[in-house]
């Protein structure tokens, strides 16, 4: 590549044995096939757990850019865990995911995790530990012969978008000096 502009003369370092520390990407392929493979052997192994892992809280992307989009958050705050009513212990026994970090900044998020917790809880099929001395808040025998292990995300979160209807420009729109509102302001 020529330099570009009035910069320095550039010195190039090959003195270096620069042809051994070349980094490929040959085993790219291969990594691939090894990482499903490793993938589908957790997912054997923790059977009937869900595959990709405990349920994580809504959560919404930091700085201007960006803060209109949700994703899934590390884990749900201990406020969260206390209003849904679930201890921060057995949370973590049941695939709920925990971030004693996690403040809650906004009532509205606050709700809408308590919300997934509850929803989380309906659904939940408890195994019990012992099949033969089941507990109070195990499943019945009937819901655990339909259990059937969930591959993908545990109740993935999808960003809602209204659309707008085509509609008429109105006056005051065509009127309306977005400059010179923003300078009074």
């Amino acid at each position: 590549m020529a330099p570009s502009r009035n910069g320095m003369i550039l010195k190039p370092h090959f003195h270096k044995d620069w042809q051994q520390q070349v980094d490929t990407w040959f085993n790219q392929p291969a990594r691939k096939i090894r990482r499903r493979k490793a993938w589908q052997a957790k997912a054997r192994r923790i059977a009937p757990h869900p595959a990709s892992g405990p349920i994580r809280p809504i959560v919404r992307c930091p700085t201007v850019p960006y803060h209109t989009k949700v994703r899934a958050g590390r884990g749900f705050s201990l406020e969260e865990l206390r209003v849904a009513g679930i201890h921060k212990k057995v949370a973590r026994t049941i695939g709920i995911s925990v971030d004693p970090r996690r403040r809650n900044k906004s009532t509205e998020s606050l709700q809408a995790n308590v919300q997934r917790l509850k929803e989380y809880r309906s659904k939940l099929i408890l195994f019990p530990r012992k099949p033969s001395a089941p507990k109070k808040g195990h499943s019945s025998a009937e819901e655990l012969k339909l259990a059937t292990q969930l591959t993908g995300p545990v109740m993935p979160i999808r960003n809602i978008y209204k659309k707008e209807k085509a509609r008429v420009i109105t006056e005051e729109e065509k009127n309306f000096k977005a400059f010179a509102s923003l300078r009074m302001a």
